[in-house]
This record gives structure tokens, C-alpha cells and sequence, in this order.
């Protein structure tokens, strides 16, 4: 149960009329590692922190993303391999403040290969689903969001810093191959397995591993009983203060008053300060303005906008020849003269001799072209 509806597992068990909803294999584990309490936490913690997760890669590829459904169960890595339909992309990262430990998130690559041309700019449809450098890389990034937003999502709860360490990404294709060089194979761990789904496009699962230290650490934070180490205090007594002053007659002559010594007075030298005078100003004449003669030659760049629009980087990547681009004015309307990106007057568009041009139709005003200048 998730947010308090059942899924559709439990609902057809229900119909069947089974009394106890399914729950996950432990895969022969020991069922007694983790309490029914214990993992009604992580399930929840992990569907507010995948939540989260599920925001972040939203954003990054445009669709509408759903992590739901936790169902947790307790494993090893070579159990848990030869149930895995390779390939798929694990990508690992290491709690290093707030919480310690492993976190493992495993993602069939026939999913990965969908979100990797979503964050190219495609629209999810993929054909091959081995993937390449640039697409790993493409999916290692959206991953690395998901994580990012599941720690900052832990450390609101736990009222703590979470930080993680760089994550690691592989494509693990061979179940002969470790899954991870930090967690031992027949090492009690984890499994934490979402339903994923993008769109009309994905409709799979996601698979968090944490080792079982890890996953009591979460729930013993959780529940209040693991608080944050505070940094010591500076303990001052009094009383044993002033018992070691009795006992010590030598801290006891360090605290005695001590005379103060009267300062030497320094006579200070003499400054003289009296008050600035400056030439009256004078009056412009008519002759002054000839200097302007000396800037008459500084070549200006003089350029001509028809109109603005703004698009997307997928959209710039997709014009070719004869793409038609719309702006954001009507043909009828001034066009803007900027000198040296400054807008100084409109105009309209001109056949002069089979060569455009541009008439000038108004000038801006010197109090205009004033508020031009900062922008």
C-alpha cells in the first residue's frame, strides 16, 4: 500500500479473495533482518524521496514522470543477479555526510535508452537500445538529478546535511560481473523496487539497493533514535575553579589584580587643515562644441531589427533550409534602427535600386534614448 490506496496487486488479490495482499519475496533471506515497522519506513521513505526524484527527471526531459508503488524485501547481490533481465544501468553513489553507507539505483536499459533520447531532444521512439557514449552519459545525468533530489528530499526529513559523493555509472550486461566493488555478494542487502512511469512511453520498474547497515541507519534517524553528533561545549565550573586556586597558589598569584601602569602621553605633531578653493566655473561658449569634430570619424555599427522571437534549443536544432520562424510583429509594423545595439530611431522598409533599405519614419527623443542606455 502506497499513500494509502492499494495498488493493483493487492486490488486483484483482494478480488481473488486472498486474504493477505502480496508482498516481495525475500529471496531466501532471512525474513527477521528487517521488522513489518522497519519496512513500512523505508517503503515510505523511499516514496517521498523517489517523489522527488521523479520532479527532478520531469523537468529534465519534458515529460510527465510517476515513481510510485515501494515494495521492499531483503536480498543478496548474487540472489538478486540471477533474477536480473540484463542489460541494465546501475548507477552508484556513497552517503558521505548526514548518512553513511551504499546506495545502489538499477535501471533496465531499454528504459535508459528511452530517457536518453528524450534528453537529446527525440521523442522517447528508439529503435536500438544498446547505448552509446554520448546516450550513458545523457542518462548518467538524469540519474545523477534523481539522486541529487532524493538526498536533499532525506536531509528535509532527517532535519540534517545530506551530501553524496560523484556518482558511477556502468552498463552491467554480465551477470558473471559485480554489480558493485563495495558491496560483497552473499551481503545481506536492501531491495527497494518502484513502478516507473513516463508518459505513455515507460511503464516499467526501478530498483534502489542499500546494504542492511545502511537501511537501519535511515530508520534509526527516521525514528529519532540516532540524533546528530553536536560539537562539545566548553564545561566552565566554578566551584572546581576555585578549589584548584586553594590548592594551587600559583593560579591563585596569576589572578590577583594587577596595577595598572599610567600611558605616556605622545604629544601628537601640528596639522594645519583649512578650507579648499576652487576656480569659479565658466560658462560654455559656442566654440566648444568644435571638438566634436575630433570623434566625426568613429565608425558606428548601424543594424536594423525586423522582429524577436525566443525557442527552445530543440526547436534552433531542428530549423533547416526553408524553416519558417514567426516574430513578433506584424509587416506593417516600424522596424527598430539601433546604433551599436542601441535603439535610437523606426523605420520601414525600402526598394532602393533592387537593394533594400530602411526609411526613417521617427526619432527618439534625447529622453528616450537616455533610458536605452541601460539596457
Amino acid at each position: 500500500m502506497s499513500n494509502g490506496f492499494l495498488s493493483q496487486e493487492e486490488i486483484d488479490s483482494l478480488l481473488n479473495g486472498d486474504i493477505n495482499p502480496p508482498t516481495e519475496n525475500t529471496e531466501g533471506v532471512d525474513e527477521s533482518i528487517l521488522s513489518d515497522l522497519e519496512k513500512d519506513l523505508l517503503g515510505e521513505i523511499g516514496n517521498i524521496s523517489m517523489g522527488s526524484a521523479s520532479t527532478a527527471l520531469s523537468q529534465v526531459i519534458n515529460q510527465q514522470v510517476n515513481i510510485t508503488t515501494p515494495m521492499v524485501s531483503t536480498t543478496n547481490l548474487s540472489t538478486l543477479k540471477e533474477s536480473f533481465e540484463v542489460p541494465n544501468v546501475a548507477l552508484e553513489v556513497e552517503y558521505v555526510t548526514g548518512i553513511v553507507g551504499i546506495n545502489l539505483l538499477v535501471m533496465k536499459t531499454t528504459d535508459a535508452s528511452v530517457i536518453a533520447n528524450l534528453m537529446m531532444g527525440g521523442d522517447g521512439t528508439v529503435q536500438n537500445t544498446e547505448l552509446s557514449e554520448l546516450e550513458m552519459s545523457a542518462v548518467s545525468e538524469a540519474m545523477n538529478q534523481m539522486i541529487g533530489s532524493a538526498a536533499t528530499s532525506m536531509a528535509t526529513m532527517f532535519s540534517r546535511e545530506v551530501n553524496i559523493s560523484p556518482p558511477i555509472s556502468k552498463v552491467w550486461s554480465d551477470t558473471s560481473e559485480s554489480l558493485s566493488d563495495k558491496i560483497n555478494e552473499d551481503e545481506v542487502v536492501v531491495k527497494v523496487s518502484f513502478k516507473l512511469t513516463i508518459g505513455n512511453l515507460i511503464d516499467s520498474n526501478i530498483m534502489q539497493i542499500l546494504p542492511v547497515k545502511t537501511a537501519k541507519k535511515i530508520v534509526s534517524i527516521m525514528m529519532g533514535e540516532d540524533a546528530e553528533p553536536q560539537p562539545p561545549q566548553p564545561i566552565h565550573n566554578n566551584d572546581e575553579k576555585v578549589g584548584n586556586a586553594l590548592n594551587n597558589p600559583i593560579v591563585e598569584e596569576f589572578e590577583k589584580p594587577i596595577e595598572m601602569v599610567p600611558q605616556r602621553t605622545i604629544e601628537q605633531p601640528m596639522v594645519q587643515v583649512q578650507k579648499a578653493d576652487f576656480a569659479p566655473l565658466q560658462p560654455s561658449s559656442a566654440g566648444s562644441h568644435q571638438n566634436i569634430d575630433l570623434i566625426l570619424d568613429v565608425p558606428l555599427e548601424i543594424s536594423v531589427v525586423l522582429g524577436r522571437t525566443r525557442k527552445n534549443i530543440k526547436d534552433i536544432l531542428n530549423l533547416g533550409t526553408g524553416s519558417l520562424i514567426e516574430l513578433d510583429k506584424l509587416a506593417e509594423e516600424p522596424v527598430e534602427i539601433l546604433v551599436n545595439g542601441k535603439k535610437i530611431a523606426y523605420g520601414e522598409v525600402v526598394v532602393v535600386d533592387e537593394n533594400f533599405g530602411v526609411r526613417i519614419t521617427s526619432i527618439l527623443s534625447s529622453h528616450e534614448r537616455v533610458k536605452t542606455l541601460g539596457k
